[in-house]
């Protein structure tokens, strides 16, 4: 193939699967000042994050199957496409309900997109210049990522919270205008079995279900739990029909016949889940509670991502020299710790003497088991299934972000809400004013009392406790995410890692 189109390829690749990194967590930084536009509640808040990364990782397998069968330029042109116009949709988004229903057609863009890029990237090279664009790819991946808090905090704090999904539109145009230009056409020609439909539908059903019944926990929505016993009971549908009827199973039984592979997975479950699910409320504590702007909360995760990025290669070349069992364990030790380092820093105080510190150790823990971890998925199944490997391991994080939000937001609305109580109690507020108080918990318990319209004697009550209470949940999910961090740990140490290449796939 000429250098045109390899080019071509590479900067189309890059770029569009920078778009959905980038957004994915520049967004976060802005939601504090997308709740004060809409004047809604914590949970309502959280769909904006969960609905993205539920259409993301349901699809994404199937994103990927559809490119294999039907031209993956095709596909990932539809899905920049279907992101950008999403993206127009969630600036232009009049209600919480407009923006929340965009953010699922963002994220099933992303899904045809992500997926499609890298899969251009490994038909265009072949050998050692496949590795060396990969690493292109996976680098940039990394800077984007890293960039995004920093840009969505500075986009909503100098411009709007609407620029943050504005900025997609002029990338999206470049990214397609680049792939129809320069990019050739491919497809897997042996591909003749159609995509999992069946199985991707139910995966959004039960994956949807369990999360509105985890997120409704949390306050007195009487649906939650049959959502969540439809949701078990949807998802173990899925797991039937993967298993015992799908002609093409998006899951691949077969990879679970290696323990190694098992292992990664659920180390990536359990690991994932302690970060996407913790992470979320940062941002909530840095700007609501402790008072930063918007750009100087983007920038307080930026040490992270570098040293994840700086150190990852390192580490995922000692793992092939000892195996994964070290490198994992202190990942999820110092995952633990970091989380514990967030739970201690206090109200005030300089950033470098109360975050900085926890935010050092979160990032050499990041060394410590990315790059290790997406190794060990590659080197438990044959070559022959790495895209798969790759797909549901990527699955795997983003599903147990998906789940980890909404269980830890309800473990956070519960602990605010009682906090809240026992605040206006211990300074001696009037149980009217308590009571209307405590009626809008729903909307103060992202630590912000301008979230919603309180009359001035109740919001001086409100000023000194609602912080406070707020300040007692996040500790209380920081050291839930250091316990999944310890679990992580104790799996790493005593699963048996010793499993060879699944044979004959």
């Amino acid at each position: 193939m000429n250098r045109r189109a390899r080019a071509a390829v590479l900067v189309a690749a890059v770029a569009g699967s920078s778009m959905a990194f980038i957004d994915s967590t520049a967004v976060n930084v802005a939601l504090p000042l997308v709740q004060a536009t809409f004047r809604v509640s914590a949970a309502q808040l959280q769909w904006i994050v969960e609905g993205y990364t539920l259409f993301l990782s349901a699809l994404m397998l199937t994103g990927g199957a559809l490119g294999d069968r039907f031209g993956r330029r095709r596909i990932f042109v539809i899905g920049i496409m279907l992101f950008a116009l999403a993206s127009l949709a969630c600036a232009l988004a009049p209600t919480i309900g407009v923006m929340i229903a965009a953010r699922c057609l963002q994220g099933s863009g992303a899904a045809l997109a992500v997926p499609g890029s890298l899969a251009l990237v490994s038909a265009t090279f072949a050998g050692g210049d496949r590795g060396r664009a990969i690493g292109t790819w996976s680098g940039f991946s990394a800077v984007t990522s890293a960039a995004g808090p920093v840009l969505g905090g500075w986009l909503a704090q100098s411009i709007s919270w609407r620029a943050v999904f504005l900025i997609n539109l002029p990338i999206a145009v470049a990214v397609v205008a680049v792939a129809l230009w320069g990019v050739p056409e491919s497809r897997d020609v042996r591909r003749r079995l159609p995509p999992d439909i069946w199985g991707s539908l139910l995966a959004i059903a039960g994956l949807g279900a369990l999360v509105y019944g985890a997120i409704a926990a949390g306050g007195p929505d009487a649906l939650a739990r049959p959502a969540l016993a439809l949701g078990v009971a949807l998802l173990a549908a899925f797991a039937y029909y993967e298993w015992r009827i799908a002609p093409a199973p998006m899951l691949a039984p077969s990879l679970f016949r290696s323990k190694a592979f098992v292992g990664s997975n659920l180390y990536t479950l359990v690991l994932y889940a302690a970060l996407g699910g913790s992470l979320y409320f940062v941002p909530f504590e840095l700007i609501n509670v402790q008072h930063y702007t918007p750009l100087d909360a983007g920038l307080a995760l930026l040490p992270f991502v570098v040293l994840v990025f700086a150190g990852s290669r390192g580490f995922g070349a000692l793992v092939e020299r000892i195996g994964p069992r070290l490198p994992l364990t202190a990942g999820g030790i110092l995952t633990a710790c970091a989380f514990l380092g967030f739970a201690r820093a206090g109200e005030g105080g300089s950033y470098w003497s109360t975050f900085f510190p926890a935010v050092v150790v979160l990032g050499v823990a990041g060394a410590c088991f990315v790059a290790p971890l997406t190794t060990t998925v590659m080197s438990a199944v044959d070559a022959s299934d790495a895209g798969i490997a790759s797909g549901i391991n990527n699955a795997a994080a983003r599903v147990a972000g998906l789940l980890a939000i909404a269980v830890l937001g309800a473990v956070l609305a519960g602990v605010f809400t009682d906090r809240l109580r026992a605040g206006l109690s211990r300074i001696g507020v009037a149980p009217a004013i308590a009571a209307a108080v405590l009626a809008q918990s729903g909307a103060l318990s992202s630590g912000r009392v301008g979230a919603v319209s309180l009359p001035s004697a109740d919001r001086a009550s409100a000023g000194t406790a609602v912080p406070a209470a707020f300040r007692a949940a996040f500790q209380t999910v920081m050291a839930l995410a250091a316990g999944l961090g310890a679990l992580a740990a104790a799996l790493a140490w005593f699963w048996d890692w010793r499993a060879a290449r699944v044979p004959g796939n």
